[in-house]
């Protein structure tokens, strides 16, 4: 019993290919049939000659086992968008397999084969046509001198942005799994030439795998519609912004893909950063009640490195959280938990207060909580909105909330140092000494000397301007003696002074 083909779209896109397009089509492999259900899809994207008319009389009269399709866009969809509407057809009618042609004749159909056998025997998800794999055969093929070397520059670039070992990313013959395909938002792409840059960095951060084979180069006498150096500035642009978003600094839906969920707290502690300085203030065997404390990592720190008596809070289940002697889950959108304060030597609350739904209220149930303890300091961090890389993004007209990183997605409110004097001054605290603390570069490039380079550049410019140059804020506060105590005081003080009359 013969097992089911799978079912392979041949997507031919055609624009201004009336010289080209009929021998395309006569070259594809008939053998094809035989191991797959193949069926051919001709999209004319509003060509100005005679490419829709030719192709329509040629297959109405071919005697051929391939099934055809013609479609013909009423308006221009660019190169981009006339890929998408194809990958949407190959979804829509569950094939597993499509393959993308070039009207121009410029890669060669004899070598479908080839392409299509990687993802048949499950070693790829997307299969390109490369033209860099053999050594000279570029070149020898035709290809410009100067398409060449842009080519091998740019190529360079973008494995070394997206660490990935591509022979070239320029090449725009392709066979994608369907299902693949399904996994990334392609629509979201641009409809011009950049489209194949962005469907790669999709396929990269969805950790789905490519593989080349190599194909021979081909230039006649087809017309290029490609703005060389608009599109390396694209393609460069498109690239950089996704790395870029990784590191919280942009953000574009079409990279928001593949990511697993991140660990809660990342480990800051061996650069300047607000776990060194919490580290750095916090004394040895103090009382800490962390409130936000994620997984408990800059807890367990304290107990390891501090011998700290550690209490966490925070709305998680408590199996995620690292050891500490105590753990209450509770929301802190619902102010501060009813426990006993007057024990703790230090409250954290670190890179919480922006996400709370009404910071105000929050602080002011804290100072009720902490009633006249003026010996408990208040260690409170966030993310400065200010930050110099912000106010470039908002010089560009750009303002994207991402996955991380100051313009953080969950973040209900934006501070910066003036804003987050305010709202501590005005719940009945005092700050004890406020500081700037630089962009987290290690997390970006790693721990080298660039990064270290980096922070300490960034820490001399924090002295120049905190409010400018600081990535985030953290400021030590203490609660205000209330109005109550004062009253008291006074009338104390008063009665004192009465007897020494």
């Amino acid at each position: 019993m013969n097992s089911v083909k799978r079912k392979l779209l041949i997507y031919i896109v055609t624009f201004n290919h009336e010289k080209f397009i009929l021998d395309v089509i006569n070259r594809i492999p008939k053998n094809l049939v035989d191991k797959y259900d193949v069926e051919i899809l001709i999209n004319d994207d509003s060509s100005s000659d005679s490419t829709f008319k030719l192709t329509y009389q040629f297959i109405d009269n071919l005697k051929s086992n391939f099934k055809f399709k013609i479609f013909s866009n009423p308006k221009n969809q660019g190169y981009g968008g006339n890929q998408k509407i194809g990958y949407h057809y190959a979804i829509k009618n569950n094939f597993d397999y499509v393959a993308l042609l070039h009207g121009d004749g410029q890669y060669a159909p004899e070598y479908l084969p080839k392409l299509v056998e990687p993802l048949d025997n499950h070693n790829a998800d997307a299969v390109f046509g490369s033209r860099m794999l053999t050594k000279g055969a570029a070149l020898k093929g035709g290809m410009p001198l100067y398409k060449f070397i842009g080519n091998k520059i740019l190529t360079f670039f973008q494995n070394l942005l997206l660490a990935s070992k591509l022979s070239e990313f320029h090449s725009g013959y392709r066979v994608y799994s369907v299902n693949a395909l399904s996994k990334i938002p392609f629509e979201l792409n641009a409809n011009d030439y950049s489209f194949d840059t962005e469907i790669i960095i999709q396929l990269i951060i969805s950790n789905l795998k490519i593989k080349e084979v190599p194909i021979p180069t081909y230039y006649g006498e087809e017309i290029s519609y490609v703005n060389g150096i608009k599109y390396a500035y694209q393609i460069c642009v498109a690239t950089l912004k996704s790395q870029l978003q990784k590191k919280g600094i942009f953000y574009d839906r079409k990279f928001d893909i593949g990511e697993k969920d991140q660990k809660i707290y990342v480990n800051k502690e061996n650069f300047y950063s607000t776990h060194s300085e919490v580290l750095k203030i916090i004394n040895e065997n103090s009382k800490v009640l962390d409130l936000g404390c994620n997984d408990g990592y800059i807890g367990s720190l304290l107990k390891a490195q501090k011998n700290c008596f550690v209490v966490g809070v925070d709305k998680i289940e408590e199996n995620k959280i690292l050891k500490l002697d105590k753990f209450i889950n509770h929301d802190l959108n619902d102010g501060p938990p009813e426990i006993d304060y007057k024990d703790f030597d230090y409250v954290l609350i670190l890179d919480v207060i922006e996400h709370l739904v009404n910071p105000e209220n929050f602080i002011n149930k804290l100072k009720k909580c902490l009633l006249d303890n003026e010996n408990l300091k208040i260690i409170i961090s966030t993310p400065n909105i200010a930050f110099f890389v912000i106010r470039f993004m908002l010089l560009l007209g750009k303002f994207n909330y991402g996955k991380r990183g100051i313009l953080d997605k969950t973040h209900t409110r934006l501070f910066t140092f003036s804003t987050l004097k305010d709202l501590v001054n005005q719940g009945g605290f005092s700050i004890i000494s406020k500081k700037g603390i630089p962009a987290p570069y290690p997390l970006a490039i790693g721990e080298n000397l660039i990064s270290k380079l980096l922070i300490n550049v960034n820490l001399f410019l924090i002295k120049i301007s905190k409010t400018i140059f600081s990535y985030q804020i953290i400021y030590t506060i203490t609660p205000n003696i209330s109005l109550d105590s004062l009253i008291n005081k006074a009338n104390q003080e008063s009665l004192k002074k009465i007897k020494e009359i």
